[in-house]
């Protein structure tokens, strides 16, 4: 038994909304198209506007690698303790904040 696609059949088209496999450069069989000839030239993206918040809502936070190496340090020496409550209510108001937006 032959496992995997046979030279002379066409591999079989991706799922829609699935990333399409790179194509090979001058390797197609004889009569089978490459995966750059499928694409669409006119082909568009629209963001909706909760993905648009949700883009610009993480572009304002600054990074603190101090805090990131702070952080990473009481992790690897076990004096690292998880806070529930603080992260439930970090939660809460983040979620708060995005239906605000959202309906805003």
């Amino acid at each position: 038994m032959k496992i995997g696609h046979p030279a002379d059949k066409p591999l079989p088209a991706p799922a829609v909304g699935t990333p399409a496999a790179p194509a090979d450069t001058g390797k197609a069989a004889p009569g089978q198209a490459t995966a750059a000839a499928n694409v669409d030239a006119s082909a568009t993206v629209a963001l909706s506007s909760t993905a648009s918040t949700l883009l610009t809502a993480g572009a304002a936070n600054e990074f603190d690698a101090d805090k990131v190496a702070r952080v990473g340090a009481a992790i690897a020496d076990g004096s690292f303790k998880v806070n529930p409550e603080a992260i439930a209510d970090k939660l809460i108001a983040n979620a708060q904040e995005l239906l605000s937006k959202v309906r805003g």
